[in-house]
């Protein structure tokens, strides 16, 4: 078998620019070309009569040139007429070049590829792919590949390099056993990738284009098991490491208890329970704790923090936004003084005497938990004995930034926590490394929110509601949205809203949060509105995560159509808090999309976050569910979580058997589809 070769330099034609070329489609060497797949086909392996084209069909005729001219009416072009037996076509030209006219002229025999389109007289093909016949030349046996290309690469030259590197196809590994292959009833892996670079024209096309071949199976199958074995094995890995164990439960879980004001919840305990027991193994905790809104994570998270403040260690939380960041301080300072133990702060933006006292007493182990945003894992920050590390609302942090967390401490316990809800599926496949906890119960008082469309015509009678909630001795957010994730331009539309709000009720205290404000002044803001200070409070989506204001009993929402189900969600969860009836006002601008205004009344009919979430998940897909567009957690080349998920309970029980009976083939797959991408998966 001959060898592939190893750069792409070593291919014909292939210099250092197109190999930069190539790379911007995720193409470094040979072997990516070949999982470098087509995202449609042309059917050019048969001529298909002029007297047969249908308008709107992509066809392959020949003919002979009878007439050839460059016309000057509206508009420069080349414009020539074919004919064959049955029919005459027009081949029309916009861009051509002064040799192409001679080069079509009348009595040439020319083969065309394109989409059939209505003309004047006569059906035409506008800028056709052409070649001129000069003698009896072959049509292809397979369909033609269309592959995803880039500025400086074009199709004809990315076949050419494909058609290069498909003799080696036979040299790959196949990551599968045969008896694995036969039990599933998938094709070898060069059986897969031959047929899909170079399908035979009797191929079921459809079945090609929704990419539910059996060929394309087995390579989502494939993919589907490399990303689960990485993190099965990173999942052996950390277990392999000696964490401290501690004694549960403990004198300050047990005070803690005492000075709370309510019970814990059924869900509650569970997960408190679930967190206790991992706390006392010798190997690092691995949990994810899912709760929608409001269902006590906060206090979960306290309770799992204690045991390891008993046992001498300190521990690190971990928010995505310095607001949500202050508010754990205030929350988890106000409830842990009784007990004694020093929570402190770190974020980018504290001034430098206060930064170096942190820093000191962190690093001397007199600061017991220290709660911040990424400035915890800056290369100053050294904790003394840090045994928990406590990630809030995970999918906002590359896998990089909690892997660095992680590394401040010898194998400290992790828990991650979402108030996102995730699938069961998605769950099963991007966190297969975790055991999951999920508050599934809300605590007892809360009541349910109203939601209601309504368009931005009636904005009018949204004032009113506004005034009459206000004057009642309730409080309203109203947030502005924008499509660009800019804070300069939605601190402009939050102006804006907050202006035409005070002229429209300049009886009421309006203020106005955004994200472009310091630190400080958020945080006044915020603590003015929960005072009830302010009547209003206008704000971007900076208060999406993590702000508690139990008298807020309204929500507006600008622009919802322009949202996630899984960030209005959030949004929504801001009120509710308390025991009076609250409301979410859901803004959306006429005219509504079909897939628009089914978002939004899915948004009004239920309050289940977790039926919201598989909902987002069929009509968004798992990168913005996840919120991994930005962080890259799991970003698969051709597997889909959404159209493969039932092969998953295949995947997981294929997984253990590669680890337990073929652990030859687990690096193979790993090195295959996730390269140098394995060491960050769920770190």
């Amino acid at each position: 078998m001959p060898q592939l070769p190893t750069a792409l330099t070593q291919l014909t034609g292939v210099g250092e620019a197109l190999a930069s070329k190539l790379n911007k489609l995720n193409i470094h060497d040979p072997v990516d070309l070949l999982f470098h797949l087509p995202r449609a086909y042309q059917d050019r392996t048969r001529i298909t009569p002029l007297g047969e084209v249908k308008i709107g069909q992509e066809a392959l005729i020949q003919g002979e040139i009878i007439h050839s001219e460059i016309t000057r009416t509206r508009r420069r072009m080349l414009v020539v007429h074919v004919q064959d037996s049955t029919g005459v076509m027009i081949l029309r030209f916009f861009h051509f070049y002064p040799n192409q006219q001679q080069q079509l002229r009348p009595g040439v025999q020319v083969r065309c590829f394109g989409e059939i389109r209505s003309g004047m007289k006569f059906l035409e093909i506008i800028h056709p792919e052409y070649r001129v016949i000069t003698q009896d030349q072959p049509l292809p046996n397979t369909l033609t590949p269309i592959y995803p290309i880039t500025e400086g690469i074009t199709q004809a030259r990315l076949r050419g390099l494909i058609t290069q590197v498909l003799p080696f196809i036979g040299a790959l590994p196949e990551g599968l056993p045969t008896s694995l292959l036969q039990a599933l009833g998938l094709p070898s892996l060069a059986t897969a990738l031959t047929t899909l670079h170079t399908p035979p024209p009797d191929i079921n096309l459809l079945a090609l284009l929704q990419q539910s071949h059996p060929t394309q199976k087995r390579l989502a199958f494939e993919e589907l098991l490399a990303h689960r074995l990485s993190l099965r094995l990173n999942r052996r890995e950390q277990h392999q490491h000696h964490a401290p164990t501690f004694t549960v439960p403990c004198a300050l879980q047990t005070q803690l208890l005492e000075h709370l004001s309510f019970t814990l919840t059924g869900a509650q305990q569970r997960v408190i329970d679930e967190i206790n027991i991992d706390l006392t193994q010798t190997q690092p905790m691995l949990r994810l704790l899912q709760g929608d809104v409001g269902a006590g994570k906060t206090l979960v998270a306290m309770m799992a923090a204690l045991p390891a403040i008993a046992a001498g260690y300190q521990v690190a939380l971990m928010a995505p936004t310095e607001l949500l960041a202050e508010q754990h301080v205030h929350t988890f300072q106000k409830m842990l003084a009784p007990l004694n133990i020093r929570v402190e702060k770190r974020i980018s933006k504290q001034k430098g005497s206060d930064k170096k006292a942190i820093l000191s007493d962190l690093a001397a182990g007199e600061i017991q938990l220290l709660i911040g945003t990424h400035a915890l894992i800056q290369d100053n920050t050294v904790f003394h004995r840090l045994g928990l590390i406590i990630i809030d609302e995970q999918h906002r942090f590359g896998v990089e930034q909690r892997y660095a967390l992680q590394k401040k401490g010898q194998h400290p316990h992790q828990l991650v926590m979402t108030a996102t809800p995730i699938p069961r599926t998605l769950a099963m496949t991007a966190y297969a490394d975790l055991d999951v906890s999920v508050l599934d119960e809300l605590p007892p008082g809360r009541t349910p929110i109203k939601t209601v469309l309504v368009s931005q015509q009636r904005r009018n009678e949204v004032m009113q509601r506004i005034q009459a909630a206000c004057q009642a001795g309730r409080q309203v957010y109203w947030v502005c949205t924008l499509i660009e994730e800019s804070d300069m331009l939605e601190a402009q539309a939050a102006e804006e809203a907050t202006i035409l709000l005070q002229q429209a009720l300049p009886q009421l205290r309006i203020g106005l949060v955004h994200g472009r404000l310091k630190a400080p002044e958020k945080n006044a803001l915020m603590q003015q509105f929960k005072d009830q200070q302010l009547d209003v409070l206008v704000a971007t989506t900076v208060i999406e995560v993590g702000v508690d204001v139990p008298n807020a009993s309204v929500m507006v929402i600008e622009n919802a159509e322009r949202l996630g189900l899984a960030q209005l969600h959030q949004l929504r969860g801001r009120v509710g808090r308390g025991s009076t009836e609250s409301f979410c006002l859901l803004l959306y601008k006429s005219p509504l999309g079909q897939i628009s205004r089914k978002r939004l009344e899915l948004m009004r009919d239920s309050t289940d976050g977790f039926h919201i979430a598989e909902q987002d998940l069929l009509l968004r897909g798992p990168g913005e569910v996840l919120g991994i567009r930005q962080t890259g957690d799991i970003a698969f080349r051709l597997a889909s979580l959404i159209r493969d998920q039932h092969l998953i309970p295949q995947v997981q029980q294929c997984a253990e058997t590669l680890l337990t009976h073929h652990p030859e083939h687990v690096e193979i797959l790993i090195q295959r589809w996730l390269g140098q991408h394995r060491h960050y998966q769920s770190a």
